[in-house]
């Protein structure tokens, strides 16, 4: 067996699992904020510092990371989403939409995508390869505001925890002797 992870495994499988992730922790905060009587949407505008972005913007930024960065990996378009969700049920719809999107992405559209020439439209006259790409700004920005959402809500008395976070691992069955 090979050691090294196919770039299908870092992108789409790991980001549709934290995204997956998220979308759990914003449904124990609506179950939070009944248990608590208080409106769930008022997380929407809770941040952990006043010059950092509030919840809303986080989930959305989560979602643009797996979308673009799968998309520029692919070479294949992302679908647009406007930024305008105004409650958590529809953050919990751009996640899922986002889910469906990186669903289309298949490990042989991902095959090259290390070498692949990277273009960012922030970033003019300059490019990078895939995998610089992937492991020097996709993932980290991914986790950066995965991870700050996950510390808005618990901040704000969400019950989550470590396993939250983590998710399910695979497991298998170890014959003894």
């Amino acid at each position: 067996m090979s050691s090294s992870l196919p770039i299908h495994d870092l992108t789409v499988f790991q980001m549709s699992k934290m995204l997956r992730n998220l979308d759990g922790w914003l449904g124990k905060a609506e179950d939070y904020a009944k248990e608590k009587g208080f409106e769930v949407d008022v997380l929407l505008q809770a941040r952990l510092a006043p010059d950092m972005f509030p919840l809303a913007r986080q989930v959305q930024a989560a979602c643009d990371n797996a979308k673009f960065g799968a998309a520029r990996l692919s070479g294949i378009e992302a679908p647009a989403h406007p930024d305008e969700e105004k409650t958590i049920a529809e953050l919990r719809e751009r996640i899922r939409s986002a889910l469906a999107y990186l669903e289309t992405v298949t490990p042989e559209g991902l095959a090259e995508s290390g070498d692949r020439e990277i273009q960012l439209p922030f970033v003019q006259g300059k490019a990078c390869k895939g995998r610089d790409y992937l492991l020097e700004f996709v993932m980290p920005n991914f986790y950066f505001h995965i991870t700050t959402a996950y510390a808005i809500l618990r901040h704000n008395g969400v019950p989550l925890g470590k396993y939250d976070y983590i998710g399910g691992i695979k497991m298998y069955d170890v014959e003894t002797g």
